[in-house]
């Protein structure tokens, strides 16, 4: 399922709409009507492969559910299934790891797609986190934030300039001296918890990941 969704959001970034990634050739093939396009055809065999897994595992189920708590010969019926959904599984594995060491981010892109305001969202509660810091009430920044925003998307504008000029403009004065937190960096750095990409913690579980499965495979 996990192999599946990562496979999804490949798709999603190999699509021109997103372009924040490219694979090789080794990862893509072209359409058979236009040559030049690259098909992420890997990842979405992987997404596909998932059917078949769960597919094994119901399967599974249902040849169990109703036996006693013994050896019955319906058991023999639970091989093929187990092996099909192994080999899939390493097959997916193998191609989801080609598929990351492969891939090229496109930074200007992604740099691009942040200016046109993919994390407007996100401003709102972060400015009202930051403001309550000084003890402003959340009512009153919520609603001026919110209304840069809902102004932004109506007129087509939720880049970084035209939420920087609405909070410029705001009789909020901490509203404006807090636009440093809206950053996509600040951003980023504020999700400190347990699984959240701050740089710090994504450095941490990249040094933890190679040594805890380097000692899982020495144990088997």
């Amino acid at each position: 399922m996990h192999l599946s969704r990562f496979a999804e959001e490949i798709v999603i970034w190999c699509s021109p709409l997103a372009g924040l990634v490219r694979l090789s050739d080794q990862f893509t093939t072209g359409s058979s009507i236009m040559p030049q396009k690259r098909n992420p055809d890997a990842a979405e065999l992987v997404r596909a492969k998932t059917g078949r897994i769960v597919g094994a595992l119901q399967a599974l189920l249902v040849v169990m559910k109703g036996l006693p708590l013994a050896y019955q010969k319906d058991m023999q019926e639970d091989k093929e299934g187990a092996i099909d959904a192994l080999d899939a599984l390493a097959l997916s594995i193998a191609a989801m790891t080609g598929m990351v060491r492969d891939m090229e981010p496109d930074a200007a892109r992604m740099r691009a797609g942040r200016r046109r305001g993919l994390r407007h969202r996100d401003r709102p509660r972060r400015l009202a986190g930051a403001h309550a810091q000084d003890a402003v009430p959340r009512r009153r920044i919520m609603s001026p934030a919110g209304s840069w925003q809902a102004a932004a998307a109506r007129h087509r504008r939720c880049d970084e300039a035209a939420a920087r000029r609405r909070c410029r403009r705001s009789s909020c004065a901490s509203a404006q001296k807090r636009w440093s937190v809206l950053s996509a960096e600040s951003s980023v750095k504020s999700r400190v918890s347990y699984g959240g990409t701050a740089p710090k913690n994504v450095r941490r579980e990249a040094n933890r990941w190679p040594k805890a499965l380097a000692s899982q495979a020495t144990l088997t």
